[in-house]
C-alpha cells in the first residue's frame, strides 16, 4: 500500500468512526425527546431485539420489557395512559456530557451520558399528580450504556441508568430522600416490575446514599481506564 493510499484509508477510518460518534449521540438524544413526550413504541424502537433497560436495580429485557416500563408504568403514572404531552405536565430530560467510545470493528461501543430531569404538575392539574410524589421536582443520573450495531443500524443494547439524586424543589436535595426506591418485586406478580432484580451486591441505594459510577472510557491523557487506586499505582510517576 503506498503512502497515500495508508493515507486515504486512516481518513475513511476516521470519516467512519465520527460518524458512528454522532449516530450513537443522536441516538440518545432522540430517546431524551421520545420520554419526554410519553412515548414508550417510539422508545422501545430505539432498541436492539434483545436490549434492556435498567431502572432501581431492576433489568426490564426486550421489547416487552421496555414497553412494561415506559408504557405501563411511566406512561400511566405521569399521563393517565395518554400519549404525547399533556395540559400542565412538565417532565423534561436533558441528555448531557457524552462520553463515548466505539469498539475497534464498529460492531458495539459504550457511552457515558449524564441525565438531568425537571418535573411536575402545574396547579391547574394538581388532582393529576400521583399520590406520594412532589409537586415539582429535580432528579439526575448517570447513564452507562452499551449499544450494537444491528441490521446496519446503531441501536440501543442496554441501558443503564443510575439515578444520582432527587429533590423536591421546594426544599432542596439536602432536605429530600428519593420518592423512587429500589424494585422489590419482579414482573408478573408486580405488573409494571422488572424482569429481573439485580444481585443484591448489585442493588443501588438512592439518594442521599452515594456510590461510584465506574467509568466505560479510557483516560483521556494516561489512556489506561480509571480504576479507584489509579492515582495511588501512580504515585511518583508524575512528569
Amino acid at each position: 500500500m503506498s503512502e497515500v493510499e495508508a493515507r486515504l484509508a486512516a481518513l475513511e477510518s476516521r470519516v467512519a468512526e465520527l460518524e458512528d460518534l454522532n449516530a450513537i449521540r443522536r441516538l440518545q438524544m432522540a430517546y431524551g425527546y421520545y420520554i419526554d413526550y410519553n412515548r414508550p413504541e417510539e422508545v422501545a424502537g430505539l432498541f436492539a431485539r434483545d436490549g434492556a433497560v435498567v431502572f432501581l436495580s431492576g433489568e426490564y429485557r426486550g421489547y416487552e420489557g421496555v414497553v412494561r416500563l415506559y408504557g405501563t408504568w411511566f406512561q400511566n403514572l405521569f399521563t393517565g395512559g395518554r400519549r404525547g404531552p399533556v395540559k400542565g405536565l412538565l417532565l423534561d430530560h436533558f441528555q448531557l456530557q457524552d462520553v463515548i467510545t466505539v469498539a475497534p470493528d464498529r460492531k458495539t461501543a459504550k457511552g457515558r451520558f449524564r441525565g438531568i430531569l425537571a418535573g411536575g404538575w402545574h396547579d391547574a392539574v394538581l388532582d393529576a399528580k400521583p399520590e406520594g410524589m412532589p409537586q415539582q421536582f429535580w432528579e439526575a443520573g448517570i447513564y452507562e450504556n452499551d449499544y450494537v450495531r444491528e441490521d446496519g443500524v446503531w441501536k440501543i443494547k442496554r441501558l443503564d441508568y443510575m439515578m444520582q439524586w432527587q429533590a423536591d424543589y421546594e426544599t432542596g436535595w439536602a432536605k429530600t430522600i428519593a420518592h423512587l426506591q429500589p424494585a422489590q418485586v419482579c414482573f408478573p406478580e408486580n405488573p409494571i416490575g422488572p424482569d429481573v432484580i439485580l444481585p443484591e451486591k448489585d442493588v443501588r441505594e438512592t439518594w442521599p446514599h452515594r456510590q461510584e459510577v465506574p467509568m466505560s472510557f479510557a483516560h483521556p491523557v494516561l489512556g489506561a481506564a480509571f480504576v479507584r487506586d489509579a492515582f495511588t499505582a501512580m504515585q511518583g510517576k508524575w512528569p
